[in-house]
């Protein structure tokens, strides 16, 4: 026979451990954070979190089904996060581009755990606020369901793609960062025109620009199409 399922407020510690914290999912989802950007991936353990909690690494398994079901919670965290304080304006491209800056955002200030969740679907409550926030403001924008579909899947995407790639490069060690950026002073702008004419007139432009993210041009090309696809969408009416 399956084992009985034991009711989550039955799984919680009331206890408090023996440094004297009282443990809760959010914080530990806040340790976890810590972890990472202390130590990276390979320093997210039960073990670790453990010591870091002051706890038995199996008290943890109360709270979650494993370090998996751990990582979803973290990449949900992320996302509440994001939505933190977000209220719709009832302006669909300035409400959809708030909620991109705010999700880009929030994972580039914690790149490891970026990389850890950025490809993963929760399911979980943040998450599914943040889809029914991204989807309400495409319908009551006049999008159609299935181009309201069709512009949720690419804003989400390609949130989700520069905050991954933005926080691969932030992860980096900082010497590697720097040799990173250095490239475009160090190589690029070095180049011959005779060999190599459009990016020698390019790279001063270059230099500037390819140090920093460019989600946010990114994502207004993505509202303006989105702006002429409800427009011509409007003519055809």
């Amino acid at each position: 026979m399956p084992k009985p399922v034991v009711p989550e407020e039955n799984r919680r510690r009331r206890r408090p451990t023996r440094g004297g914290t009282v443990l809760s999912e959010p914080l530990i989802v806040e340790t976890a954070l810590r972890l990472l950007r202390e130590h990276g991936s390979a320093g997210l353990t039960a073990r670790r979190l453990g010591l870091a909690l002051d706890c038995d690494p199996s008290t943890l398994y109360r709270y979650f089904r494993g370090m998996d079901d751990l990582t979803l919670a973290i990449g949900d965290a992320l996302i509440g996060q994001a939505l933190d304080g977000w209220r719709p304006t009832g302006r669909w491209r300035a409400d959809l581009r708030a909620i991109g800056l705010r999700i880009h955002a929030a994972y580039v200030a914690h790149p490891q755990a970026a990389l850890l969740t950025a490809n993963r679907v929760t399911g979980r409550a943040h998450e599914l606020a943040a889809d029914e926030a991204v989807l309400d403001v495409l319908r009551t924008g006049g999008f159609s369901l299935p181009e309201t579909v069709a512009v949720y899947h690419a804003f989400i995407d390609q949130t989700l793609a520069f905050a991954a790639l933005d926080a691969a490069s932030l992860a980096l060690p900082s010497a590697s960062q720097r040799a990173d950026e250095d490239k475009w002073h160090s190589t690029y702008a070095r180049l011959p025109r005779t060999t190599y004419p459009r990016i020698a007139e390019a790279a001063p432009l270059l230099a500037g620009r390819m140090v920093t993210s460019a989600y946010p041009t990114a994502l207004d090309m993505l509202l303006e199409s989105a702006e002429r696809r409800l427009a011509e969408a409007g003519d055809h009416d």
